[in-house]
């Protein structure tokens, strides 16, 4: 397709091109020059610069400019660009760095993958493997990629790309927290919670020798505050987000739909609906009591196990199983402190303060007790699945 097509496409899409730049005079007039010749919708803000960056955009009266005084961060620059396109009346925004390091002739690619998916947040995902690479970044990237896909479940290349796509019309009602180099994680991150895809297409990257390279990016700084956000993004993520799609799960099936699509239905083998069952049986009676779900989440995840299996079977602590579980658990240590152990049975009235005495024994006991009650869960589910399988087949 020719060039000039593609800025109709960009006006038909209601998508502009968002350049972010703070102190970038040495190379922001080529790039709008560059993206002119894709596309007149063009928004740029200016992040503070105090070079002649004004000077520079004023020659470009075919841009649309947003401009404040003080510097506040890269983070901060989209956000005010995302309300600057949303009050021009885009719906979409392809964002590209003004130090150079992007090509305009892989706008085509991004508006094409619009087209495609718009409801979607598109990463130019760069060959991070080529030799100018710069050590920093690769490592960066490599460590920013792993936290993103333990969050969302998504995996994709590059996670630190600024050349991408955003629907930020679908993203308006979300509150964001972050205004540096952060918020390009947490926007993807928050994104994909909201219900976002998010994909990688391939485009080029150009890094100028280190001699005549500009970045703002302070490593020791910037990556703490990443490391920062990936650990609230963590938390928020196995607190609030998976249990969040499970029930939403739940609420469209009954229990028992649920339970047949897991155990019987499954594609699964034997072996990880047994690992599935005893993990969660495992986790309902150790003495991890309000955070059991959680760690059932985690490691069914870190496992690649059936977590809907494993989170139905900690429901074996449920509050009437709870004082048999405690009384086991006693005697079940019991076995570990012989004549020092002390006496639990159901003739005593259950207080919370009776739990307190010899408590390092109930801590024992209850592991132990959930080691054996996992292994027999984990030989019942298997031979039952087995058996199954192979009466079905």
């Amino acid at each position: 397709m020719e060039k000039s097509n593609y800025k109709q496409k960009f006006r038909e899409l209601r998508c502009c091109v968002l350049i972010p730049t703070y102190n970038n005079s040495t190379t922001i007039a080529q790039v709008i020059k560059d993206v002119l010749e894709y596309s007149d919708d063009i928004c740029v803000v200016n992040d503070g610069s105090t070079d002649n960056t004004l000077e520079i955009l004023s020659q470009f009266p075919q841009i649309k400019l947003h401009t404040y005084p003080k510097n506040a961060g890269k983070g901060w620059a989209l956000r005010e660009g995302f309300k600057f396109a949303i009050k021009n009346g885009y719906d979409y925004v392809i964002t590209l760095d003004s130090d150079g390091q992007h090509f305009a002739d892989d706008l085509p690619t991004m508006l094409d993958s619009l087209e495609k998916n718009n409801h979607t947040i598109v990463i130019g995902a760069r060959n991070m493997n080529q030799s100018s690479v710069p050590g920093k970044s690769s490592f960066g990237n490599k460590f920013s990629t792993f936290w993103f896909t333990l969050e969302t479940g998504i995996s994709v290349p590059d996670t630190q790309s600024g050349y991408r796509l955003y629907p930020v019309k679908a993203l308006e009602g979300i509150r964001f927290f972050t205004y540096k180099y952060e918020f390009e994680i947490e926007v993807i991150v928050r994104g994909a919670w909201s219900g976002l895809d998010v994909l990688a297409v391939p485009v080029k990257v150009y890094y100028p020798p280190a001699e005549e390279r500009i970045s703002h990016f302070r490593p020791f700084k910037d990556f703490s505050r990443i490391s920062v956000l990936n650990t609230i993004l963590v938390f928020w993520t196995f607190a609030w987000i998976k249990p969040r799609d499970f029930f939403r799960h739940i609420k469209k099936n009954d229990w028992r739909k649920l339970l047949e699509e897991h155990l019987i239905r499954s594609h699964e083998t034997p072996n990880i609906k047994a690992w599935s069952m005893s993990l969660g049986v495992f986790f309902g009676i150790t003495p991890f009591w309000g955070f059991q779900i959680w760690f059932v989440i985690l490691f069914a995840w870190l496992f690649k196990l059936n977590k809907g299996l494993s989170i139905i079977a900690s429901n074996i602590s449920v509050p009437p199983m709870i004082p048999f579980i405690v009384v086991a658990s006693y005697q079940a240590g019991g076995v570990w402190f012989g004549k020092h152990a002390m006496s639990f049975n159901f003739s005593e009235h259950l207080k919370p303060e009776l739990i307190g005495k010899n408590f390092l024994q109930y801590v024992v006991g209850s592991f132990t007790l959930a080691a054996i009650v996992a292994l027999l869960t984990w030989i019942v589910t298997y031979v039952l699945v087995h058996v199954y399988k192979k009466a079905k087949a």
